[in-house]
């Protein structure tokens, strides 16, 4: 929406289009983080899933939806537990490979993340060490 106001201010399609190819390259740069691993997140219990990638950095969960690069978030998670599917959400991570959903609590409100199955580990991030450690 920004580019085509850009573009009735006349700023030269050039610059548009380089604009929009620097911000594809940053987001495809993003994407190869270490440790990043692709993820659907709902900030509140009912509203849709967004895709996008996230990585953990330390106890600090850094979430960027796809494809818009201004929807991001770095939350201090406090706690962090997996949790069962529903039918409706199983069919919403229908494309998740044996999706599997975790309920990250911070100080003001619960994120829950859903990521493949054979991630567990990395979507629980610094708490995989306590879940393996009470069985």
């Amino acid at each position: 929406m920004i580019w085509a106001i850009l573009a009735i201010l006349g700023v030269p399609l050039w610059v548009i289009a380089g604009g929009i190819a620097y911000m594809i390259l940053l987001n495809r740069h993003l994407r190869h983080r270490e440790g990043d691993m692709p993820v659907r997140a709902r900030y509140a219990t009912g509203k849709r899933w967004r895709r996008g990638h996230a990585v953990w950095v330390g106890d600090v969960f850094a979430y960027r939806s796809s494809p818009s690069s201004w929807n991001e978030s770095l939350d201090l998670v406090r706690s962090a537990t997996l949790r069962e599917l529903t039918v409706e959400e199983a069919h919403a991570l229908r494309r998740l490979d044996g999706p599997i959903v975790a309920v990250l609590s911070t100080d003001g409100h619960a994120i829950e993340v859903a990521a493949a199955g054979s991630q567990k580990d990395a979507l629980l991030g610094p708490f995989a060490a306590e879940r393996n450690e009470k069985g």
